[in-house]
């Protein structure tokens, strides 16, 4: 909300807490993007396995995108 504010020109609040929404938006930001990573780096790893190599983990290619998810971000 306060990104808003200063983006249309209104300054509801005080500075403070406008720094302290842009600091959480940052900080969204950066645990997305890791969160990303360890979503590519888990898909990376996985699909470098063989088929048998992914059957031994009761896996195959059709649901690696879903671990991988799982990996990241939590169960669905």
């Amino acid at each position: 909300m306060a990104v808003l504010d200063l983006i249309h020109g209104g300054m509801h609040r005080n500075a403070a807490s406008g720094n302290g929404a842009i600091a959480k938006f940052v900080a969204g930001l950066r645990e997305n993007m890791a969160r990303r990573a360890v979503y590519r780096q888990t898909l990376r790893e996985l699909g470098e396995l063989s088929d048998r190599e992914l059957a031994d983990l009761g896996l195959n290619r059709s649901n690696l995108r879903g671990v991988a998810y799982e990996a990241a971000w939590g169960a669905k």
